[in-house]
């Protein structure tokens, strides 16, 4: 009967609805914000550099627009009207000569950075995602390779080559990571870490030259300035390319001796860290043998943004993979 069945629904109306109320708009009260320790901040100043990718692009453009006003500073300004207009054959030759060497370092630099730029450091393949079995987010108990037991990147939800790490930034794990690079907007890992570092030695040679040859414009750049000598914008464009060069070639030297380090001990910067509590590094073969992981074998590449096909072939850690560890360390 309609009487009987609206005593049935009303009691279950009546409590139900409520419920649903509460749900959809539950009581606001004020709860004090919880206090996170100092120690669980996760300060990474990459991840906001992430979340505006498009902004690295610009990296290369600034890139660009310094190599240039050194161009125009070092050639054009400078040395392009002693080679032309001065009659003097030593003085010519040097003109020369600069220009010359400055045109071939740069050829180098731009050519080492784009390759940096553009090549993939390394990522997992798919055959490491079906070699283990992954269990939540760790690994079966015993799974191990000869290169000893491999990782598992909770992020990724994949396993991990030996000296594999995640980027932040790139959002994927790397092969032989070092860090990223802003500067080429990628990351360095195992197929492009040696055209990073050509990179930073053509940079520096290239700043090195810059600094040099413009030294005695810049000495005479304030009696010019009086003498009103050259226009404002020789002027401006000698103090610019000059300054900036001098802080890169600063700059650039701590890098290229800090890199140094890392390469003839097998170490990358990541690694660092890991590298300090042990006594002996498993992956430290020697100066020679570690210069030939990054560099390979073949002297004739060793200063050109390539590698030998039969460097490719015989040196496992050129791909990130594989890495030979000393025979006295297990691994």
């Amino acid at each position: 009967e309609p009487s009987k069945l609206r005593s049935l629904i009303y009691p279950l109306s009546a409590t139900v609805a409520p419920d649903i109320l509460r749900r959809l708009f539950p009581a606001r009260t004020r709860r004090p914000a919880p206090i996170i320790p100092l120690t669980r901040l996760e300060m990474n100043l990459f991840r906001f550099c992430s979340g505006l990718k498009v902004l690295g692009y610009f990296v290369i453009l600034l890139v660009i627009t310094f190599v240039a006003v050194s161009y125009y500073a070092v050639v054009v300004n400078t040395w392009w009207p002693i080679l032309i207009e001065n009659n003097h054959k030593a003085l010519s030759a040097l003109a020369c000569l600069i220009i010359f060497v400055f045109h071939f370092l740069l050829i180098m630099l731009l050519w080492s950075y784009f390759t940096a730029v553009f090549t993939d450091p390394g990522s997992v393949p798919e055959h490491f995602r079906r070699e283990l079995v992954v269990v939540g987010d760790s690994l079966e108990a015993g799974t191990s390779t000869e290169q000893g037991a491999l990782g598992y990147c909770p992020k990724c939800r994949n396993v991990k080559p030996p000296r594999c790490h995640h980027c932040s930034v790139c959002q994927r794990c790397v092969l032989k990571m070092d860090h990223h690079c802003v500067w080429i907007v990628n990351c360095v890992g195992a197929r492009n870490y040696k055209f990073f570092l050509l990179f930073l030695l053509y940079t520096f040679l290239e700043t090195l030259l810059d600094v040099v040859v413009l030294l005695p414009s810049f000495i005479e750049f304030f009696s010019q300035a009086i003498k009103r000598s050259s226009s404002p914008s020789q002027l401006a464009s000698l103090v610019l390319a000059f300054v900036l060069n001098l802080a890169f070639v600063l700059s650039l030297l701590c890098f290229i001796v800090m890199h140094l380090s890392l390469v003839s001990t097998n170490t990358t910067s990541v690694e660092v860290h890991e590298k300090s509590g042990d006594v002996r590094w498993k992956y430290d073969l020697g100066k020679r043998k570690n210069f030939e992981q990054v560099f390979g074998k073949k002297k004739a590449f060793w200063l050109l943004p390539l590698y030998s096909k039969d460097d490719l072939h015989n040196i496992t850690s050129l791909q990130g993979l594989e890495f030979p560890t000393r025979s006295d360390i297990d691994p």
